[in-house]
């Protein structure tokens, strides 16, 4: 099977079948481009609705770095989990997979209620259990941040 396989956008409810991440700290809400096993493109829809911006900061809310940086990690997770389906997987394959290292983060403008967060992850290598990803976050095509991020399997 091919990536076409895999029917985009991929909603929300599709990728709580793929993610095990969950309110408050689900931080993709589609899926719109997919090569397999290269890459993915997925959008955020940052709300003032979001909990973090109660304290992050009152009366000049600003997306926390850390949850972009999060959001990214998600995408690569999303990538991974939909590759798998598009080589013929028939369902979330019983793995999970955590951050473990952040590199070359750099944060260039804020996120803030209203925006429209892209998240572009292309896989860079695949070591054992381990997957390098090279991420971009985007506000209407302006970089925002972007991270080289390394996520290992692990015991569920």
């Amino acid at each position: 099977m091919t990536a076409a396989s895999v029917a985009l956008p991929v909603d929300v409810t599709r990728i709580q079948a793929l993610l095990p991440h969950r309110y408050p700290f689900l931080l993709v809400d589609r899926v719109v481009e997919l090569e397999a096993h290269k890459r993915i493109r997925a959008i955020k829809n940052v709300s003032v609705n979001e909990p973090f911006f109660q304290g992050h900061f009152p009366g000049h809310p600003v997306m926390p770095g850390v949850l972009v940086i999060e959001a990214l990690a998600q995408a690569g997770g999303l990538l991974t989990q939909l590759s798998l389906i598009a080589d013929g997987a028939t369902e979330k394959q019983e793995k999970l997979f955590y951050l473990v290292k952040v590199d070359n983060a750099r944060f260039s403008k804020m996120v803030v209620p209203g925006d429209v967060l892209e998240l572009e992850v292309s896989l860079k290598r695949v070591i054992r259990n381990m997957a390098m990803y090279d991420c971009v976050a985007s506000v209407d095509g302006k970089e925002v941040a972007r991270a080289d991020i390394l996520c290992a399997e692990g015991k569920a």
